[in-house]
């Protein structure tokens, strides 16, 4: 079905139609019908075989890829590696490779190429030691011929890498950065470096003063204490009268607060208790009663030593010139004399003027 062969119908003749590849397929199976042309019942079959002779038409390569390794202090002529090669062909009288370092590379090149004569060749070294610092990598081209007609021959490249070993060969590292020193890093990355270690740091002291300041304890943690509370109230109220949001008769009457209140911010060595002062009466000067009562919050050494509230709720007597209003006043306008705000002074005498004219107009 391929048609790759055909058939003259008159003599019989097989030709190719197509090109015939030994590496691909080696041998043909066709089938031949001979029939009389006067009587074409009389027909037979015969089967043919066909094979496809070798021509060497493919050059030989390596086997395998190869990537091998030289030590530091390899000796000259230390074998490294040994090659080997394949060819798709099948001459008659079998394979025969030859090898060789490729013409741009065999001058001035550290290894050489030994060809053992059986197919096969090995790399040898051409110096004592070798400095991966200076070059890790060694590329080898490598050319392999055979022996048929016409030569066919291809280039290799074989990798060769410069290794620290121990001293029975065995590879260690071929990596060229590993041994660099730390000082070889350039100014800009020490600099770098520096100037991360010391943004961690500050990181590090920062979060340790945080955590520390939010572990302090506050100097008054008791709820109770009603100076340092703040009531907040989400309606208008109803003023005094309000009692259900707070009692503020705690306020107008200091002496309300519980005797066993103490100073939280120091530990006192003896228990103090608040000294109750009586109330004042109703006919003490204020005065009087408010330095009396500040020299007692002075002297007193439960007093806290921060600002405080101290409420009095007390109005104290009526003022020297006694009231001016006249809503309490039983006689009338006209019953009254207002000549002695004449002698009030200059400050009076507008109001002086207006109620002691009054007599004078009525009699006019």
């Amino acid at each position: 079905m391929d048609r790759i062969f055909n058939i003259d119908s008159g003599n019989g003749s097989i030709f190719t139609s197509k090109l015939l590849d030994r590496e691909t397929l080696l041998w043909h199976n066709i089938t031949v019908i001979a029939t009389e042309i006067n009587n074409p019942k009389q027909s037979s079959r015969v089967p043919l075989y066909i094979k496809v002779l070798d021509v060497n038409d493919n050059p030989p390569e390596f086997a395998e890829f190869y990537e091998t390794f030289v030590c530091e202090k390899a000796k000259a002529d230390q074998l490294i590696q040994t090659l080997r090669a394949v060819d798709k062909d099948d001459p008659y009288s079998g394979h025969q490779f030859s090898f060789s370092l490729a013409p741009e590379a065999a001058s001035g090149s550290n290894f050489t190429i030994q060809d053992n004569k059986d197919n096969t060749a090995g790399i040898l070294t051409r110096k004592n030691g070798y400095n991966r610092h200076e070059m890790s990598t060694y590329l080898l081209p490598v050319v392999i011929s055979d022996n048929d007609y016409p030569v066919q021959s291809s280039t290799g490249t074989v990798t060769v890498r410069v290794c620290a070993c121990d001293h029975q060969g065995n590879m260690q590292s071929c990596h060229a950065e590993a041994l660099v020193h730390p000082t070889g890093l350039s100014t800009g990355a020490l600099v770098a470096i520096l100037l991360c270690i010391v943004t961690l740091l500050v990181t590090v002291v920062l979060f340790a003063a945080l955590r520390r300041q939010r572990k302090k304890e506050p100097l008054i943690i008791s709820k109770e204490d009603i100076r340092d509370n703040i009531v907040s109230y989400n309606d208008e109220g109803g003023g005094e009268e309000d009692t259900q949001a707070f009692d503020i008769g705690t306020l107008r009457n200091p002496e309300a607060i519980e005797d066993s209140k103490l100073r939280r911010d120091i530990v006192p060595e003896a228990l103090f208790l608040p000294r109750r002062t009586p109330a004042a009466c109703d006919n003490t000067d204020v005065r009087d009663f408010i330095n009396q009562r500040l020299k007692e919050n002075d002297t007193d050494p439960t007093a806290p030593p921060y600002d405080s509230l101290a409420t009095f709720a007390y109005e104290g007597t009526g003022s020297v010139a006694d009231s001016l209003s006249s809503l309490e006043s039983v006689t009338t306008d006209g019953d009254q004399d207002y000549e002695y705000l004449s002698d009030w002074g200059p400050r009076f005498k507008k109001l002086a003027d207006m109620y002691g004219g009054v007599d004078s107009d009525k009699d006019s």
